[in-house]
């Protein structure tokens, strides 16, 4: 199996999704006596919090490189807006990120998913590191929310959701929303990590592209894919 290390911490809650599926899905797969060894560094989601683009960049180099020196073969960001780092951080190493883009995209194309609407905080709604990378590599149409929802997406992830608060406004909110869109989309891109952990039980007429599952998919198949 290669060893894949695993960048965290923002939010821990995801976190613990990722690692726990890995494992039993891995385990499920060769055998209930074994489980893939990973290396796991886990963050302060402070950093992301102080919105320092430098700052970010700088902690997310250093902990890429710190795993890569320790035997990693390949890298995972266990969260969606963090990937805005890795296009600093990517030349600077000489591991790959498995990007949680590239997860979503296939996913998409492979169900002939076209327009898709794109949920998550600010600024994963808003910055290029997921939208414009599925646009560009994936001729994907992507929409967004209107200014005044984009504000309270951002609230309630970043005041909520990554601090384990899984509220019924919250599900109330989201639900309202993607009812909105459903004659516009394909599909809904829940990207931020603890949206699949919010909606779990929740349906609505529009599939789901949930990034934590497709991504954490990609981590096994990198795993368990011989060299």
């Amino acid at each position: 199996m290669k060893l894949l290390g695993l960048i965290g911490g923002t939010s821990y809650h995801s976190t613990l999704e990722y690692y726990r599926e890995i494992n039993e899905k891995v385990s499920h797969s060769i055998g209930s006596s074994q489980n893939p060894e990973l290396l796991l560094y886990s963050i302060n989601i402070d950093v992301m919090r102080r919105q320092d683009e430098n700052e970010i960049n700088q902690t997310y180099l250093k902990v890429a490189q710190t795993l890569e020196q320790a035997g990693a073969e390949a890298l995972m960001i266990c969260a969606n807006t963090p990937h805005m780092s890795i296009s600093f951080v990517q030349p600077r190493i000489g591991i790959p990120f498995l990007h949680i883009a590239d997860a979503v995209g296939v996913a998409a194309k492979n169900a002939g998913y076209k327009n898709l609407l794109l949920l998550g905080n600010k600024p994963t709604m808003t910055r290029p590191f997921l939208k414009s990378y599925l646009v560009e590599n994936y001729d994907l149409q992507i929409l967004i929310p209107d200014e005044e929802n984009i504000a309270e997406s951002h609230y309630f992830v970043s005041k909520e959701l990554t601090q384990g608060h899984f509220t019924s406004e919250a599900i109330q909110f989201y639900m309202k929303l993607i009812s909105t869109f459903e004659s516009k989309v394909d599909a809904v891109i829940l990207g931020c990590t603890e949206l699949p952990i919010l909606l779990k039980n929740e349906n609505t007429r529009l599939p789901f592209l949930k990034t934590t599952d497709l991504h954490i998919q990609m981590a096994i198949d990198y795993i368990l894919t011989e060299t």
